[in-house]
């Protein structure tokens, strides 16, 4: 037999991120975290869009709040990088909910 060789196996997958934010926040502080979780991902993957697609309606009261700035990030990451991203967004104040999925190839 011939050597062994140990291959790092590099996970990268598709994930799009949905985001949704108070909707009586500033602009800025809502802007601070999505470059947190920007940086995040680009730690160890990349960010392929993001979409902010503003103030829209709820399907129900979240909070007392019947509207929630929507935030949508696609990006390349390994699965480390979304229990990250998921941790930060659980203890994270502003965000009022929060979903990340695995794009299919």
């Amino acid at each position: 037999m011939g050597p062994i060789v140990h291959k790092e196996v590099n996970d990268v997958r598709k994930y799009e991120a949905m985001f949704i934010f108070y909707p009586n926040l500033e602009e800025e502080k809502i802007n601070q975290l999505v470059e947190r979780f920007k940086g995040i991902i680009e730690a160890d993957g990349s960010v392929t869009n993001v979409d902010d697609w503003g103030v829209r309606k709820l399907a129900y009261l979240i909070d007392d709040h019947s509207e929630g700035h929507y935030v949508l990030v696609n990006f390349d990451a390994t699965p480390a990088v979304v229990d990250e991203l998921d941790r930060i967004a659980k203890i994270s104040d502003i965000v009022m909910r929060h979903m990340i999925i695995r794009e299919d190839e």
